[in-house]
């Protein structure tokens, strides 16, 4: 029997030999506390030189932080870079950025139990806002062609760095490093154009995909026009807490952290016409706009013409009013994505990049949806259909002549490449 994680409970099911790829998350185990952890990072930096010699002679620093929408350690990362940059310069004047990137903003109470009161207690915080122009500035063009706008206390520091953790990301390869800088700081004017329709449907914008990705591509040189000069990102395990380090140059530093992190998500595909997965059950499973997600690991093994069966509970529904009302009013996935192809870059809209995402997924195969009753016209109006359990879904699936499967129980704990 294998357990698919669904909301804070699990859905049971039995493979009946069926391949079950899985990640090797479960092996990532801490060495001793986060902090040193970092510290013994922070000692060794990766194309850099110390954090305190970068410190040396600077008035100001600002450190672009995580926001409330992920669960980066800030608590280990921040007090020995705060260590280091008082050893280097003693009355530097700390200003800690929330990346929010194209988020709400974080709230006071979200930010002290981020952060804590021994952090706040010692620095400025600011949370961006990538809907105020006046608090942003244009410094660039990116490589796409748009417009390389960040938040003007990124720019005008003496010394940017960033914190962050690293995990797989559908369609920027993998979070952490540059993505501090954009969309983390960005004016939506750059978000948006860095996550055109154009950019989306690369074949190389996907899960643990750098090279030839030309989102990622973006991204660095944003890093690289706002002048990040230092980063440390982690890896956390199962259980959030931190396992590995990686400070220094933002490029190769972050590259360190991607390649260790494949080590463990990369599962070769197991192509079958049926692939059951889930998005890691609460929290990650909370809305149908997070999972998809996971349905882009289900994708990578699915056969054409295939059934992707998803198990996720949405307690918060669609997530998305403009995600639910692109599927829901075009007249067929296909034609929604010809529309969003047909899109210029310059009037991308926010949240088109998921609906497109799960459009090309609809084009290629059927969607069966495992979640709660009252969700069900909800997801038959976004061209999904409907399943009350696991079997009643993989009944529908063999009714439509499908029969090998495929279980990916956490779809999003996965890179599913060859």
């Amino acid at each position: 029997m294998i357990r698919i994680p669904y909301g804070k409970t699990f859905i049971e099911a039995d493979e009946g030999g069926a391949p079950v790829l899985r990640s090797r998350i479960g092996e990532l185990k801490a060495a001793g506390g986060g902090r040193e952890i970092v510290r013994a990072a922070l000692a060794e930096p990766i194309d850099s030189p110390p954090l305190r010699e970068l410190a040396r002679g600077k008035k100001n620093c600002v450190i672009i932080v995580s926001d409330h929408t992920r669960p980066v350690p800030s608590r280990d990362i921040l007090p020995p870079m705060l260590d280091e940059l008082r050893a280097g310069s003693p009355e530097i004047e700390v200003t800690l950025l929330v990346a929010t990137g194209f988020h709400r903003p974080t709230s006071t109470k979200e930010l002290e139990d981020k952060l804590g009161a021994e952090i706040l207690s010692q620095c400025r915080v600011v949370v961006h806002d990538c809907r105020d122009a006046a608090s942003n500035v244009e410094i660039g063009t990116l490589p796409s062609g748009a417009p390389c706008v960040v938040d003007r206390l990124a720019v005008e520091t003496e010394l940017l760095l960033a914190e962050g953790f690293i995990e797989p990301h559908f369609f920027a390869g993998f979070s952490g490093g540059r993505k501090s800088v954009l969309p983390g700081v960005a004016d939506q004017v750059t978000v948006l154009g860095n996550h055109c329709s154009r950019f989306i449907d690369s074949p190389f914008a996907r899960t643990g995909v750098l090279d030839g990705n030309p989102i990622h591509e973006d991204m660095l040189a944003a890093a690289g026009m706002a002048k990040l000069a230092f980063i440390v990102n982690v890896v956390i395990d199962e259980d959030k807490k931190t396992v590995a380090a990686f400070a220094g140059n933002f490029r190769t530093a972050h590259r360190r952290g991607c390649d260790y992190m494949l080590d463990y998500f990369k599962v070769a595909p197991a192509p079958a016409e049926i692939v059951v997965t889930s998005n890691g059950g609460a929290p990650l499973d909370q809305n149908l706009y997070q999972c998809v997600k996971s349905m882009t690991a289900a994708e990578a093994s699915c056969v054409e013409g295939g059934v992707i069966v998803l198990c996720a509970e949405c307690a918060d529904g669609h997530g998305g009013e403009g995600f639910y009302r692109a599927l829901r009013d075009c007249a067929s996935p296909s034609a929604l994505y010809a529309e969003q192809m047909a899109t210029p870059q310059d009037r991308t809209v926010p949240d088109q990049w998921e609906s497109q995402i799960l459009a090309r997924i609809l084009m290629h195969h059927t969607v069966i949806f495992v979640t709660r009753p009252e969700l069900k016209n909800m997801v038959e109006e976004m061209k999904m259909r409907y399943a009350a359990t696991l079997d009643e879904a993989l009944d529908t699936a063999r009714a439509m002549g499908k029969r090998s499967v495929t279980y990916i129980p956490n779809g999003i704990s996965v890179i599913v490449k060859e």
